[in-house]
């Protein structure tokens, strides 16, 4: 099922629109948790210029050691951006708390739109029905979505089924290596798990990644192997 998707200006989300032309280098940016040094790591490969700009996919918080640290650090540089990711909401909502949050943390996480999107691209945390138009989703939908009929782990997941356009970035799903086909990219390489943290380069259609030693320990059946039968 192929769709033409023009504009997103009908969508039931917030988003924020960017032209790539504005930029040298851009580059979306995986699942962060808190993980700081391996964020700062990251940012010293990728050596951003003036004119060049990262995007991230949401959850740079929770789970990791400096969630605190790692939303100022995206606060503080024009040339970061992130959409808000479901531990970012759960936070908004007051489902769950951190320490040392609040007003200013409150405020940046508010900032974050629901999608970044440009000609033909889209920046989600979770991801789209594939049966649905970009348009017929919600903000829940497309912060939560790994599996049309559910939330879970069991699959058939979303990104194996969906042909675009546009081409959707997103984390939430924990990979075991970047997923990458002409419709998606997947960049959560489980970074605060001990796996990686992992961008995209757009103008290069590669993949940059950083290790991680982890904070948190996961189960190897809530990672999915991208090489999957």
């Amino acid at each position: 099922m192929t769709r033409t998707v023009r504009s997103f200006d009908a969508v039931a989300f917030d988003h924020r629109r960017i032209d790539l032309e504005n930029y040298d280098d851009v580059y979306i940016v995986g699942d962060v948790h808190g993980c700081l040094e391996d964020l700062e790591t990251l940012l010293s490969v990728l050596d951003l210029g003036d004119r060049d700009l990262a995007v991230f996919v949401g959850d740079l918080v929770r789970k990791g050691p400096d969630s605190k640290a790692v939303l100022d650090r995206i606060d503080a540089s024009s040339k970061l951006l992130s959409v808000r990711g479901n531990n970012e909401q759960k936070l908004l909502d007051g489902q769950t708390s951190l320490p040392n949050f609040g007003e200013c943390e409150r405020r940046i996480m508010e900032s974050f739109p629901t999608a970044i999107s440009w000609a033909d691209g889209l920046v989600v945390h979770g991801g789209v029905d594939p049966a649905r138009t970009i348009g017929d989703h919600s903000r829940e939908d497309v912060l939560t979505m790994r599996s049309p009929e559910g939330n879970g782990y069991d699959g058939p997941f979303w990104f194996e089924e969906y042909d675009g356009p546009p081409r959707i970035f997103f984390g939430h799903t924990v990979l075991n290596e970047p997923f990458e086909s002409e419709s998606a990219v997947g960049l959560d390489t489980g970074c605060v798990y001990g796996g990686s943290l992992t961008a995209y380069d757009i103008g290069r259609d590669r993949f940059v990644t950083v290790e991680s030693e982890g904070y948190v320990n996961r189960s190897d059946d809530k990672i999915v192997a991208t090489n999957r039968q």
